[in-house]
């Protein structure tokens, strides 16, 4: 046992845990039962969370070497706060990277080496006395996350040593305790053999970020529990298994019995246990136990007693217990004896403020945001995670990829391509203990856990006999689990590491072709659907494999949350900032920014897509009635009331509920009550279904939406007749005015445009009229490179030349057209024809003539500005959140009110954001409700009211950049491409969402004043 710090442990491969104490579960503990029934923390743990004394150096030559001593005064340094990283408290600063090691090109090293001139060290320092609780006891302290190395002194002696940020690390302080106040120092480095090994896609911080805490053990405590619910192949018969390792200082217990009890506190059965050489196996048969599931989390309470020889009560274990059986059957998963289905996320542990240091609030809303959006599994990625969201995921209901905190992405791919030469721990012998250490680290504290169905070997380190036996470790301890590694992909010959095929970004089509290929293990997508900025468009091919192929098991989206960081501008504002942000360099600038929540955690428009697609329940109306197809593997349709209504042009005409049980994997049918001719009235219905909680759960509140499903019709009216109205055509030199009462329209021969749009004296045109073509960019559009590949759509937004105007006046009618060339290409036109009615609507058709050998169109419509006081707008369309072609399913056609304002989506790097398919009509107004709607003439429209154009949103590259709001910019499409989502560093649209620039196209309009 080394006892003398030394520093070269930090390179040394082979050191990475000095005197910690064994890992284990991460049971609690108390006194007596009423303290284990409570709820409340234990008594037997004492928190040193707070304020430390703190030292920053940038690297070991400049630190304080010597401050753990008893006579280094310390109380002239700064403070910091525990749990928190140390580059957002004011020292160093946090830097982003994806893929490369954050010293490329910085320090021209190979494993295990680390960079020695930049390896910031904090110095930490924290008095405290011992709780009376624990005085005369043996006292230990856990730091439950540490990056990425640390060594830890109490009253001048060496405690210890370790890494791995991610998993505790306890030491036995014991020996070093002195009565009254005690000197605790702490001596983090951010660089160690261990940072080769955490090469995740994430910001890269040091500090002790998680909670740090003292705690005593009773005479007689369990140090180690593994608790398993297991199942017979019928399940139908569970047995509860209890394998306890024993600490003491006493002679062996003279007893153990354990209780469990139902989820209402009734006894089901009690067990004594016999101890043999300090440990001890529990069997409890329970027949017909109440299964664990997603959908039905039904848990037991376990109690365990310890009594010691004089039969006194000494420490009682409230252990939560979950029956259920995960097996591979046929090549396909099964839970419970029925096939699952994954609707994941990948969740890195973040908040904008603090970094990974996460508090059990923001916890609660993220495990309560999965479940309100259908989302039934998570993957901690790329590390495990705090033990309070396992709790919560048993609790609530979530399956969960549990991962090991290992990722070498640097050492082998390399801006994309694989290069292995220097992989680690690829077949390196040297490697094994270290990265074998962390599973067993992971599995000792996790293994409890019901909701844990997979562990994960680790995220994107190529393949080798290192992590073939991490597999094997995993498969020989807990064999009720499956293990899971994608890298395999890369080397095949290890394909015995993961028992299933599991592969990054794959394209619908390369899924399929694996599984029309008889493969001998199901399929995940341990990532896919890139959410990066305005994305997640397709993602319904992914969903639509569910049905279709068996051994499809579903994915995980990449990823819950964007990794982005509060920071604030020249002027004190705070805003939202990516890598390079904090003059951090190397770094992979936005990449960081993928998810389907915001930083702030607010929901991104792209949630609404996830809910619908993840829905367990399919509804599909029709005008009599709904057929139901209900999904869920375990749960039926009762806790659910259906609702259905009928809107007439998007207004509600008839509301009802009806109460329908459909068994699980079952389909149902139920029958509208509608009175009897309510559609008669002519115009566009739409039935809307959805099945809403009937009570509260602890997940949502009554009344929330888990399902929902429409079904749109038209009931045709007569022919209107023509508009009648006198017309009043001003030929002038320059210009063409159409008169009429309160309303004056002119257009300009010179501009070759339409530039005055005025209703009784007000003004609705700030700028003109013209074809777009461009939309500002997208994360995914600058990973395919649309700037260059399409980049000519952007000059032709800025540059037409007018070659012709029409003008043709009749007596109900004045029809102005306007033919325009472009120079991208002298076969491409477009003619837009304003024809003004006698009440002084306006009707618009653009017209577009393709050619060929031109890339693809990202937008085809017209764009013109209003002054900003028109910001009230009203949206007869699908929403309510923004949509595309390719991200529209979850949408649902209604009336919907926002401003202008809020169609600028929070991603952080601006981009196109705000659009609407399906729009029948779009009211403009100011707030007193003056302005202008717009209406679809034949086909429904694609529409944008925004606060900037797309050109200015393309020169931002932060919200704070864009300009003050002057105008709302109004684009009327006929087509917008889709934004994509399959990965966002080349995966193109898919062609059906595309606008091939050789087809011809047209869309028309109706503008008239309200």
């Amino acid at each position: 046992m080394k006892t003398n710090p030394k520093i070269e442990w930090l390179s040394d491969v082979q050191v990475f845990a000095v005197n910690r104490v064994p890992a284990h579960s991460d049971h609690e503990y108390f006194e007596t039962v009423e303290e284990a029934k409570s709820g409340k923390p234990m008594s037997m743990r004492h928190v040193l969370n707070g304020d430390w004394k703190f030292h920053y150096s940038i690297n070991p030559a400049h630190r304080p070497e010597h401050f753990y001593k008893h006579d280094f005064d310390s109380s002239v340094w700064g403070d910091i706060t525990v749990p928190g990283h140390i580059q957002l408290q004011g020292y160093g600063q946090p830097q982003y990277v994806n893929t490369m090691y954050p010293w490329d090109g910085i320090a021209d090293i190979r494993p295990p080496e680390i960079p020695t001139d930049h390896n910031p060290v904090g110095s930490y320092v924290k008095t405290f006395t011992v709780p009376a609780n624990m005085q005369n006891k043996p006292v230990y302290i856990s730091f439950q996350g540490v990056e990425s190395a640390f060594y830890v002194w109490l009253n001048g002696e060496f405690v210890g040593y370790s890494e791995d940020s991610f998993t505790p690390a306890d030491f036995d302080l014991t020996p070093y305790i002195t009565e009254g106040e005690n000197k605790l120092a702490v001596e983090v480095y951010q660089r160690s053999t261990g940072s080769w090994l955490e090469d995740q896609d994430f910001w890269r911080f040091s500090g002790i970020f998680r909670d740090v805490y003292l705690y005593t053990v009773p005479e007689i405590h369990v140090f180690d529990a593994n608790i398993r619910g297991e199942l017979d192949e019928t399940y139908t018969k569970g047995t509860l298994m209890a394998d306890l390792k024993f600490l003491t200082t006493q002679p062996a217990p003279s007893k153990v019995t354990a209780e469990l009890y139902d989820a209402k506190g009734n006894l089901v059965a009690s067990q004594d246990g016999e101890i043999n050489e300090g440990a001890s196996s529990i069997s409890i048969a329970v027949d017909q136990p109440q299964l664990w599931n997603a959908e039905n989390p039904y848990l037991y309470q376990l109690l365990i007693h310890i009594y010691n020889e004089s039969g006194s009560l000494v420490e009682v274990i409230p252990q939560k217990v979950g029956f259920r059986r995960f097996e591979m059957i046929d090549k396909v998963m099964h839970l419970n004896g029925e096939r699952i289905v994954f609707k994941g996320v990948n969740r890195h542990e973040f908040n904008c403020y603090t970094g990974r240091t996460v508090s059990r609030e923001d916890m609660l809303w993220d495990i309560k945001t999965l479940k309100q959006n259908n989302i039934n599994a998570v993957r901690t990625s790329h590390y495990p995670n705090q033990s309070y969201w396992y709790q919560l995921c048993d609790e609530y209901g979530v399956y969960v990829i549990d991962e090991m905190n290992l990722e070498t992405h640097g050492s082998w791919q390399k801006m994309g391509q694989v290069e292995p030469s220097w992989n680690i721990p690829g077949n390196k012998p040297e490697w094994e203990d270290i990265v074998m250490e962390r599973a067993v680290s992971m599995f000792e504290r996790d293994k409890n856990h019901p909701s844990i169905l997979i562990w994960s070997c680790g995220n994107e380190s190529y393949g080798g006999e290192v992590i073939l036996n991490v597999s094997r470790y995993f498969k020989k301890v807990d064999p009720g689990r499956l293990v899971h590694y994608e890298g395999v992909f890369w080397t095949p010959d290890y394909r015995e590491t993961s028992d299933m095929e599991s592969r990054m970004y794959a394209k619908p089509a390369d899924i399929e072709e694996y599984l029309e290929g008889n493969p001998d293990k199901p399929y995940i997508s341990c990532e896919y659907m890139h959410a990066m900025g305005n994305s997640l468009g397709g993602m319904h091919k992914y969903t639509e494999l569910e049905q279709k192929y068996p051994m499809y098991q579903g994915g995980f989206i990449w990823d819950y949350i964007d990794q982005s960081l509060i920071k604030k501008d020249r002027y004190g504002k705070e805003f939202l900032a990516y890598g390079g942000d904090f003059e951090d360099r190397p770094t992979d600038y936005g990449f960081c920014t993928n998810g389907i929540v915001y930083a702030n955690r607010e929901l991104s428009p792209k949630m609404q897509e996830v809910k619908f697609l993840y829905q367990n329940i399919k509804l599909v109306p029709d005008f009599d009635g709904v057929s139901i197809i209900n999904e869920n593997l375990f749960v039926d349709t009762k806790d659910y009331v259906l609702e259905y209504s009928l809107l007439l042009e998007g207004k509600q005409i008839y509301c009802g509920q009806l109460e329908v049980v459909v068994k699980p994997q079952s389909e149902g049918r139920a029958e509208f009550n509608f009175p009897a001719d309510i559609a008669a009235a002519p115009g566009e219905y739409s039935i809307q279904t959805g099945f809403k909680l009937k009570e509260k759960k602890v997940w949502a509140d009554a009344g929330h939406e888990v399902a929902f499903g429409q079904y749109v019709f038209e009931v045709k009216a007569e022919e209107q007749p023509a508009v009648k109205g006198e017309l009043r055509v001003v030929h002038g030199d320059v210009n063409i005015g159409v008169h009429g009462r309160d309303f004056s329209i002119i257009f300009s021969k010179q501009a070759g445009t339409l530039v005055s749009l005025n209703y009784a004296g007000r003004e609705m045109i700030a700028q003109p009229p013209a074809p777009l073509f461009w939309r500002a960019t997208t994360d995914n559009d600058r990973g395919f490179a649309q700037g260059f590949e399409s980049g000519l759509w952007f000059a032709a937004s800025l540059a037409r030349k007018c070659t012709g105007i029409e003008v043709k006046e009749e007596s109900s009618q004045t029809s102005i057209g306007f033919t325009y060339k472009f120079s991208i290409s002298t076969e491409v036109e477009v003619k837009v024809t304003y024809s003004v009615l006698g009440d002084g609507s306006l009707h618009v058709k653009s017209t577009y003539h393709g050619a060929q050998n031109l890339p693809q169109l990202p937008i085809f419509a017209l764009s013109f500005k209003s002054s900003a006081d028109y910001d009230q707008l009203e949206w007869y369309a699908m929403g309510p959140e923004e949509n595309y072609s390719d991200r529209s399913k979850g949408a649902r056609l209604g009336i919907f009110k926002n401003q202008v304002t809020d169609n600028l989506s929070g991603y952080v790097m601006p981009q196109e954001s705000g659009n609407r398919t399906g729009v029948r009509r779009l009211i403009v107004m100011n707030k007193k409700g003056q302005g202008i709607k717009i209406s679809a003439i034949s086909e429904p429209l694609e529409c944008n009211v925004s606060p900037y154009t797309a050109f200015e949103l393309e020169n931002a590259q932060h919200i704070y950049e864009l300009p003050p709001v002057h105008y709302s910019v109004i684009t009327v499409a006929g087509k917008q491409m889709g934004v994509g989502g399959d990965d966002s560093w080349g995966a193109p649209v898919h062609n059906e969402y595309l606008i091939p620039a050789d087809q011809d196209m047209e869309f028309e309009f109706r503008i008239e004043r309200i």
